[in-house]
């Protein structure tokens, strides 16, 4: 279960987001911006050297000597080789101190993404989360470091353009500046279509990247029906709401620069009119006219910038606005503070009055449960699908809490612990085993981190894969494929045995763990399981009513309340519910047993 805010943040609000990296990153952003500030020298200096060099030749021509031009070209060149420093150090610095925001974010959002519960990736697709940690802080990164150096770049050039113009004409000066509010206000109307448009985009972009993963990783079923077509015709329909979504957004682009070029125009006109007549009038010198153009051409250039960069302006703000997005995701399933590690664990459960009901649902999964697991004993669980079954067991190591009631282990209230010590001393062997794109040793290793090859390799002669293993070109390097194609499921199952072998648990939850094998692999496998539950407090979720006989308790759940419970011996002499279900045809049956998974 997971708690998200909803409410829309402010572009104010999301650029807040960023402080903290840039705090973390404040010298390389010091120095970025004085970089920054440098490149704007010539831009600046430039037009008052033609204006000097202009008015030179129009008021006293002897005075434009060789010396005189040689001198202000010195001047030029000297300024353009600090811009040339300047922006490598810019570009260069720059761009790393963006990388470095775009790791930390990523690795923020990586180990927040590791804390939310099993709800929040059943709800999610994973193309959207592969677009949250790649193209949404992509996105950012250019923004974060662009962002700062461009309004930067922009202030200064609009400061020092405004202070020279002013002492040239202030009437002219003010009716320029005065067009670019309106300027920015015009510009502002486009901002919310082009963000949402950008929003639409990464979602798109979200979609197709699951869709491709869901055909690429099901390869074997759409090839086994033929359907190749249905699957192109379901991504070029994905493909061509992207194209439509592409060109909304390219629309309101073009509409948005359509207006920056109108005020170009506008304000270009504003100066040949008003600065020709007061040049016309005497009010300002030819070489002041120049200077007056070339700044206010400086002026458009950097309004110009500033406008282009709105489309990564908007990028960033879409990336920032997805990233927090994920940030603001809490889950329900919190530590107290002060939590207690779990230690030298004997096992016991108590279930006392347990009762869970998922969000927006009506009626409870599990109603008021009562039940007892002595430490190193074994319970099987058996009932129809929707029962509770699985639930009950994802309570035990807390993927969700319960909504009424408490579980505890050695009398400890499992919500009292701290979640790695709680999860550390449980072991769980599900039907749908998954293994990592890595090799058997290393899948076998994840149960135990820093594991040495001895220990995995006893694991593996524990679980009974030690021979199909040795078998293997590669043995314990062999590499078993995405999500373990590279192997059988009897042996994918072995391996998931062997890693909570050297995991070693003192509770084990065992989830329907054979339900799937072929009966040769199931009876392997069950030899396996026989020798893992040994000594260990065992919760088993039963398919096949033969390999729970010999558990200490039974319980049949159903709709969330135990209907029987006892010894196979007994339930069997009550001849009521689970004695139908033997007596039904089930026990060794895969068929039939279906009806119970």
């Amino acid at each position: 279960m997971t708690q998200q805010t909803t409410t829309k943040k402010s572009n104010l609000e999301l650029m807040a987001i960023l402080r903290p990296y840039y705090k973390k990153n404040a010298g390389l952003l010091a120095k970025d911006l004085f970089c920054a500030a440098l490149t704007t020298v010539c831009d600046i200096v430039l037009p008052l050297i033609l204006s000097r060099i202009t008015d030179t030749a129009t008021r006293d021509v002897a005075n434009l000597t060789v010396a005189f031009i040689g001198k202000m070209s010195a001047l030029y060149l000297v300024l353009r080789l600090v811009e040339i420093a300047a922006r490598y150090f810019m570009q260069g610095t720059g761009h790393i101190m963006g990388a470095k925001i775009e790791m930390d974010m990523r690795s923020d959002m990586y180990r927040h993404l590791q804390t939310l519960p099993h709800a929040y990736f059943s709800t999610h697709k994973t193309g959207h989360i592969m677009s949250n940690l790649t193209n949404d802080l992509f996105d950012v990164t250019e923004f974060s470091h662009h962002c700062p150096e461009e309004y930067f770049i922009g202030a200064i050039k609009l400061l020092a353009s405004f202070i020279i113009l002013i002492r040239v004409d202030i009437l002219l000066t003010l009716i320029l500046f005065a067009l670019i509010p309106l300027y920015f206000y015009v510009s502002a109307k486009f901002r919310h279509r082009l963000r949402q448009a950008q929003m639409d985009q990464r979602r798109k972009i979200g979609d197709i990247n699951a869709s491709i993963e869901d055909s690429f990783l099901g390869f074997s079923v759409v090839k086994s029906f033929s359907n190749e077509d249905v699957e192109e015709e379901k991504f070029q329909k994905d493909n061509s709401a992207f194209l439509k979504i592409k060109k909304e957004f390219y629309y309101a682009m073009a509409a948005f620069q359509s207006v920056s070029r109108i005020f170009d125009g506008l304000m270009m006109l504003t100066v040949l009119i008003f600065g020709g007549l007061s040049l016309v009038w005497g009010r300002i010198s030819p070489g002041e006219f120049v200077a007056y153009i070339l700044y206010t051409q400086t002026l458009l250039v950097t309004l110009a910038r500033i406008i282009e960069f709105t489309e990564q302006f908007q990028r960033g703000m879409t990336g920032l606005e997805r990233f927090d997005g994920v940030m603001s995701t809490r889950s329900d399933i919190q530590e107290k503070e002060g939590a207690l590690d779990l230690k030298e664990v004997r096992g016991r459960l108590d279930f006392d009055r347990v009762s869970f009901t998922y969000p927006n649902a009506d009626e409870p999964v599990i109603d008021d449960l009562d039940l007892a697991i002595e430490a190193g004993h074994q319970l099987a669980i058996v009932g129809p699908s929707g029962g509770g079954k699985t639930t009950l067991t994802n309570l035990i190591p807390r993927f969700y809490d319960v909504t009424g009631g408490a579980i505890r282990i050695d009398g400890h209230d499992i919500r009292d612990l701290t979640l790695s010590s709680l999860r550390n001393n449980i072991g769980i062997v599900q039907q749908d085993v998954y293994l990592f794109s890595d090799t058997v040793g290393a899948n076998i290793a994840y149960g135990k981190p820093g594991a040495s090859y001895e220990e995995v390799v006893r694991a593996a002669k524990l679980a009974g894969a030690y021979d199909f293993i040795m078998d293997l070109p590669d043995g314990f390097d062999a590499y078993v494929g995405e999500r373990g194609v590279m192997l059988s499921g009897g042996q994918k199952q072995r391996i998931s045995i062997a890693r909570v072998f050297l995991k070693n648990p003192p509770i084990l939850i065992l989830d329907e763990a054979t339900s799937a094998l072929d009966n040769q692999s199931e009876r392997f496998i069950q030899e396996s399981l026989v020798r893992l539950s040994k000594d260990r407090t065992t919760v088993i979720i039963a398919h096949r009513l033969s390999t729970i006989r010999d558990a200490e308790e039974i319980i049949v759940l159903s709709e969330g309340k135990i209907q029987e419970r006892g010894t196979h011996q007994d339930l069997m002499a009550a001849r009521g519910a689970y004695y139908d279900l033997y007596q039904g045809g089930l026990d060794g049956d895969v068929e039939e047993d279906k009806a119970w998974i």
